[in-house]
């Protein structure tokens, strides 16, 4: 195969009266010469990390077929729902009833429902334990604890074998099981009372013992809960996670805003269905995009399975030993990691992410599990 590389050449003369100078001119032109030839060499030399593979040529087609279609889609939905919270359009037709609303402590032997309001008795509990860590889990639209989730399911057995962690999901009761912009409405007001409930646990554990995760709209109610804590203590919660916090109806400067960098000491999100039913744009301290900023996952070929992929990334990685199964490198696309481009550190994404790294981080995984693919960022 022949490649044909073209430079262009630009050389700066210099001219006292009228003498050229022909020192300067000369070491102008072998300087340029020289980064000539080592941009040469350099394309020459990555040639072969440019040419698609057959499974990227196929991850390519799968994009445009499965994915750009509800990409368009969901754009223009979320034009009109950006419309429609301009004029209060879809205010939520049922107002959030907090008196329905529980905390679930799951634990090995019983699972111990306390409504919010009465969030002391969950921090007083006998199977609360305040010296262990508390995580509290919020998954997204329609979902409820009350059915099949296997969300809670597996991020709650790779907890469990850990043995140190308070495990809480809130039961939103329904209020996020309703018509989507009917639930995005209620995400402020449910986080609102999330938050009040931390502000009384603080009381009896350490605010650096606690951790949000919220998935799909639930990452925009633990996003709204952070908000509140810090209002109410002046505060602030050390980590938030948001995999893949919902698209539809959440614009920055909108009525919506949704999770943010700001929320906790450390926002880190995981975005695995971008543009469709995920956020696309960096919204955190940390953003992940596995398998680069796409909307269909390897292995899907759905938009749903692709939501769930975040969720799933994050169950693994809990698990003790799969700390650093996800290792991804700070990238601005997943071609430069491709091409050996991201010389920088090595991180896990999940849950041992380190707090004190920003930035956008990119990384593979596999189709169907064990997904992590430890420190392996080659294509297929």
């Amino acid at each position: 195969m022949k490649y044909k590389i073209i430079l262009l050449v630009v050389a700066v003369f210099s001219q006292t009266g009228s003498t050229l100078d022909l020192t300067s001119f000369g070491k102008t032109a072998q300087d340029v010469a020289k980064v000539g030839a080592n941009v040469a060499k350099g394309v020459i030399e990555k040639v072969p990390d440019l040419i698609p593979t057959p499974n990227q040529i196929f991850d390519l087609s799968k994009q445009a077929i499965a994915g750009l279609p509800v990409e368009v889609v969901a754009a223009a939905i979320n034009q009109v729902c950006s419309i429609a919270l301009t004029s209060n359009a879809t205010e939520s037709d049922r107002s959030v009833k907090i008196n329905e609303m529980n905390y679930v402590l799951l634990t090995p032997t019983e699972n111990v429902s306390i409504p919010i309001l009465n969030s002391l008795e969950l921090w007083n509990h006998t199977l609360f334990n305040a010296d262990f860590n508390v995580v509290i889990l919020v998954t997204g639209w329609t979902s409820d604890i009350n059915d099949t989730n296997k969300a809670i399911d597996l991020i709650y057995e790779g907890y469990s074998t850990r043995g140190n962690t308070n495990f809480v999901v809130v039961d939103t009761a329904g209020f996020v099981d309703t018509l989507y912009t009917w639930s995005a409405f209620n995400t402020n007001e449910l986080g609102e009372s999330i938050g009040v409930g931390l502000s009384q646990l603080v009381d009896y554990v350490s605010v650096d013992k606690i951790h949000l995760i919220g998935h799909s709209l639930g990452a925009h109610i633990v996003g709204a809960a952070g908000r509140k804590f810090q209002l109410l203590t002046n505060q602030s919660l050390p980590r938030i996670t948001g995999l893949d916090p919902a698209n539809p109806c959440f614009n920055e400067g909108e009525a919506l805003s949704g999770i943010m960098r700001g929320d906790a000491d450390f926002v880190d999100v995981i975005h695995s269905n971008s543009k469709v039913l995920g956020k696309r744009d960096p919204i955190g301290d940390i953003d992940f995009y596995p398998n680069g900023v796409v909307s269909v996952q390897p292995g899907c070929w759905s938009i749903t399975c692709s939501h769930a992929r975040a969720w799933k990334y994050y169950a693994e990685s809990v698990h003790p030993g799969n700390e650093n199964n996800f290792l991804a490198k700070k990238c601005n696309s997943l071609k430069s990691l491709d091409i050996g481009a991201c010389q920088t550190k090595e991180i896990p994404m999940g849950y041992a992410c380190p707090t004190d790294i920003k930035g956008n981080f990119f990384l593979r995984t596999n189709s169907e599990k064990p997904y992590g693919r430890k420190d392996n960022f080659k294509a297929d």
